[in-house]
């Protein structure tokens, strides 16, 4: 049976996938029969990060080549690049949201600190004064 998944290439944490029609049987990264498109998940810039040949994906899966879950995702994305942006724009606003929490926990800490240094030296004072009492008498 054919299939169309995703064969790993790229360097050790670079990853970099071709998107191939191969055998079921084969290995993930072995010999496959065509090589259908590209995706490259840590493309920066001006960089293409997704890359499929609609025609040849069409003609295979017409063939009965099954399509893995993580392809059919991406040609999903492919077809509407606005499902990427708006994945993006949700873990900026995940991110952001963890940016304040931290933010807040720091301030909260700071005003802690600052609260305990006062009362240190309110008592610092107290007892210096009780001191100077002391010594008055």
């Amino acid at each position: 049976m054919v299939k169309i998944r995703l064969a790993r290439g790229g360097a050790k944490k670079k990853p970099f996938y071709s998107i191939v029609a191969t055998d079921s049987r084969k290995r993930r990264d072995s010999g496959y029969i065509e090589r259908i498109g590209y995706f490259n998940p840590v493309a920066r810039g001006q960089e293409v990060r997704l890359t499929i040949e609609e025609d040849r994906l069409d003609y295979w899966a017409s063939k009965g080549a099954q399509v893995s879950d993580r392809v059919k995702q991406l040609v999903k994305e492919f077809k509407d690049p606005s499902i990427r942006e708006k994945r993006v724009a949700a873990q900026e606003a995940r991110a952001a949201a963890v940016a304040a929490k931290l933010e807040a926990e720091a301030k909260a800490k700071a005003d802690e600190e600052a609260k305990a240094e006062a009362e240190a030296k309110a008592a610092e004072a107290a007892e210096a004064e009780t001191e100077e009492e002391a010594a008055a008498e």
